[in-house]
């Protein structure tokens, strides 16, 4: 493409060179520069990348996007500037890769928690409804059965809309997105006039020097996706409704246990049977049905809510509902995998204290036979961290099993010490194995009728870290096997 067509929906200023020059690709990062392509100088919090611009040039690159004033002695360099590098690489990046946003219905989610989840929903929905549907997130760019790993929840502009040409060059129709308040911050969603945005919930978190300077302006980087987006669906029982609908541009419709919203849920009841644990609620409004979600926690309801919402707007059947939310998974979250017993078995990716209590006392409401925790504790990580964990789980669980997680270049032994000085405060049972997969065998082959079995700290992970080498391992594949070895003996 010329860079004049790049550029056609960007304001800019020429300082030299021709726009009519063709460009092979946008690069933001100088390392990765070859001949012909425009390296656009990003500017963030630690780097700047208008300090790599002569490495760019010796690299061949034909054109800079940038952000200063600058002097550039090769005459055939074209130099280009605008008033922010991010949101013109956002706007030159849907154009290189022919605004594939416009071939998807396209739907973004922002908010403090449950973004990954309600994904999640959304896409087993629309699949069920026979919509080929791609999602970026925490867990990665997942398109079919392909994932691309990602350094943030909502990677740069480029990489989001290369990711959406892939997704329609491979035949979704749909891109659901977690837009985090920093991929708004920085401009990484512009370029997307997004069919749906939704507001999940707001709470403190994400303040910091590279992040948020308050909470006010967290807040209002989350608004931001309200005036990038035709509809919005609001949680108007959160606290910050009222604030983050102020500048919105959208048709706002409301989801929430509240009388005024425009889908609200009543009757919610918490569910669990072998294999299955979720929540199950009725919902009145722009529909009504009644509703079992295969997550578990009174929570899950708002994230169904919100799910449910999305698809009515979308013109989704009642029935494509009704089973997406029965069979949603959310990998590594609270994940239910089939056992041929008479207990349910989850993986989960809680590997600190908080994340820990949450789960744990989320299922204590199921008022299980007995609450079986199985963690470890990475290494090389504080020790205040491990006894955390294990006064939690020594609190919480009815038997601990305590072993190994991303041990790293510490011993599992030295780790075990430090869980159990934690445990050891109150007084739980617990028993230490210290092979990961051995201790996996010991909760299946000890499990009782009505148990809640958690394999906490992996969760979508497929790897475990030790002496500086990723060994593959992937908890599902283990569990495969060892249900296989007890069916043979």
């Amino acid at each position: 493409m010329t860079l004049e067509s790049l550029l056609i929906n960007t304001n800019f200023i020429l300082l030299q060179g021709n726009l009519a020059i063709e460009i092979s690709d946008l690069v933001y990062d100088s390392r990765k520069v070859y001949k012909n392509t425009a390296f656009v100088c990003l500017v963030g919090y630690n780097t700047d990348g208008h300090q790599y611009i002569n490495n760019a040039i010796s690299k061949g690159a034909s054109a800079l996007v940038v952000s200063e004033d600058i002097n550039v002695e090769n005459k055939d360099v074209t130099v280009i500037k605008v008033d922010d590098t991010r949101k013109a690489l956002a706007i030159m990046s849907a154009e290189f890769f022919g605004n594939p946003g416009k071939e998807l219905k396209t739907i973004a989610l922002t908010g403090t928690k449950g973004k990954t989840t309600t994904v999640a929903m959304i896409k087993s929905i629309l699949e069920y409804e026979g919509i080929k549907t791609g999602t970026i997130g925490t867990l990665g760019i997942i398109i079919g059965d392909e994932l691309i790993k990602t350094n943030n929840t909502t990677p740069e502009s480029y990489e989001i809309e290369k990711a959406m040409r892939q997704m329609v060059d491979s035949g979704c129709k749909a891109m659901v997105i977690e837009a985090s308040s920093l991929g708004l911050k920085w401009h990484r969603v512009d370029g997307i006039t997004f069919d749906i945005g939704v507001f999940t919930n707001f709470s403190d978190d994400h303040i910091g020097e590279s992040e948020h300077k308050d909470l006010e302006e967290y807040l209002f980087c989350k608004s931001l996706l309200f005036q990038k987006c035709k509809t919005g669906i609001f949680n108007c029982d959160d606290n910050a409704f009222k604030k983050i609908i102020e500048k919105s541009t959208c048709e706002i419709v409301t989801f929430g246990y509240s009388e005024n919203a425009d889908l609200k849920a009543s009757n919610d009841r918490l569910i669990s049977k072998p294999g299955f644990i979720g929540v199950h609620f009725s919902t009145t409004g722009i529909a009504e049905m009644d509703v079992d979600v295969a997550i578990p926690g009174r929570f899950s309801v708002y994230n169904a809510l919100s799910a449910i919402a999305v698809c009515i707007k979308l013109g989704v059947s009642k029935k494509s509902i009704l089973e997406g939310l029965y069979n949603v998974k959310v990998k590594g979250r609270v994940e239910a995998v089939k056992v041929p017993g008479n207990y349910t078995l989850l993986i989960d990716y809680a590997h600190n204290a908080m994340s820990m209590e949450n789960v744990l006392t989320t299922l204590r409401q199921y008022n299980p036979n007995r609450l079986v925790t199985m963690f470890g504790a990475g290494g090389n990580r504080p020790k205040v961290r491990r006894y955390e964990m294990g006064e939690v789980s020594g609190n919480l669980s009815d038997l601990s099993v305590i072993t190994e997680d991303n041990s790293r270049f510490e011993d599992v032994m030295d780790i075990i010490e430090d869980i159990k000085t934690g445990i050891n405060k109150t007084g739980g049972e617990y028993v230490v194995i210290p092979n990961r997969k051995d201790a996996i065998k010991y909760c299946m082959e000890n499990a009782q009728d009505g148990d809640i079995v958690v394999l906490a700290g992996k969760g979508h992970e497929d790897y475990q870290e030790i002496r500086g080498v990723k060994y593959h391992l992937d908890e599902r594949e283990v569990i495969d096997d060892i249900i296989k070895e007890m069916e043979n003996k």
